[in-house]
């Protein structure tokens, strides 16, 4: 049980839901743009050289499916384009507990009773778990996308079999916001200090 300025903190218990199915290579599901509509856009303008002169024969193919390319050739400038989770190996899941959806508050992950991950959520539950952690866009994989998604659905994924998740529900958004902040600093959880 955590503690809180000397309280025990009333953390919920909360079932995820896992699809059978794990996935890999999401990022070549990206398909709104090119590869030569991506490289004038400002984060990947790095790469516009190199893909001017070493790939001048795929600027219309979508990036997705460019990328996919490259990997499949072992080329690893496809990894150029991606954050540093966005190649993972990825699992949906979902809470499902009505009881929980709407709230908001305080979640932690942990494996059997090892605490691994805390974080908030100022928003209901639902989007932070079932559209955010537990289903991985295209968009997440990519250097502008969402790494920390990508991070912890990977590592949640490696784990399924063991993740407990649990929620603290508060109202009260800078509760949450000091709340989260103390416990990271108290417990030091290993995902939270590896992002």
């Amino acid at each position: 049980m955590l503690k809180y300025k000397n309280k025990n903190l009333d953390f919920q218990e909360v079932a995820l839901s896992f699809k059978s199915k794990t996935y890999n290579n999401v990022f070549a599901n990206k398909n709104n743009k090119t590869l030569i509509e991506t490289i004038k856009s400002k984060r990947y303008q790095k790469f516009k050289d190199i893909v001017r002169t070493k790939y001048p024969n795929y600027f219309y193919w979508e990036l997705g499916k460019f990328l996919l390319k490259l990997k499949n050739e072992q080329d690893n400038f496809y990894l150029n384009f991606l954050n540093k989770y966005g190649d993972g190996t990825y699992s949906n899941f979902l809470i499902k507990d009505k009881a929980f959806l709407s709230k908001k508050g305080i979640y932690l992950f942990s494996i059997k009773s090892d605490l691994r991950y805390i974080g908030r959520s100022l928003d209901p539950f639902y989007k932070r778990i079932n559209q955010g952690y537990g289903k991985i866009h295209p968009k997440n994989c990519y250097i502008d996308g969402q790494a920390t998604n990508c991070h912890l659905n990977c590592l949640i994924t490696q784990n399924k079999d063991s993740i407990c998740f649990a929620v603290l529900v508060l109202n009260d958004n800078e509760e949450i916001k000091f709340v989260e902040k103390e416990l990271i600093y108290k417990y030091e959880p290993e995902w939270n200090l590896q992002l």
